[in-house]
């Protein structure tokens, strides 16, 4: 670094830094994608089964394993996982806006343009 505070990277870093932002950036969309996958199954299953009666047998893959339970039992269970993939999509989309402006930063400050593939 020099003294005035500003970096500087030989190509070779500015690649490699360029291709980590986007793999990062790849990963958090991945992972939001997956997880909204999930979310909308918890939808589904809640839908069906919230009009059901409450005693009515239900069965819950857990750890891979089966379970009987009733659906007054799973409706609770469900929302809350539901709730808490909510707020995970929540963290990792605030995750990938804030990597998303420091790549943009980044791009900006050593005036590299990324070059389409398609």
């Amino acid at each position: 670094m020099s003294s005035g505070g500003k970096e500087t990277l030989s190509e070779q870093e500015l690649r490699l830094r360029a291709n980590q932002y986007t793999s990062e950036l790849k990963m958090l969309a991945g992972k939001v994608g997956e997880l909204e996958l999930e979310l909308n199954e918890h939808k589904l299953v809640i839908d069906t089964i919230a009009d059901v009666d409450k005693s009515r047998k239900c069965f819950r893959l857990v750890n891979g394993v089966l379970i009987e339970r009733t659906a007054g039992e799973v409706l609770p269970a469900l929302k809350t996982n539901q709730d808490g993939i909510k707020a995970t999509i929540d963290q990792l989309t605030a995750q990938h806006k804030a990597k998303e402006k420091e790549f943009i930063d980044f791009q900006q400050k050593h005036h590299i343009r990324i070059a389409s593939s398609g």
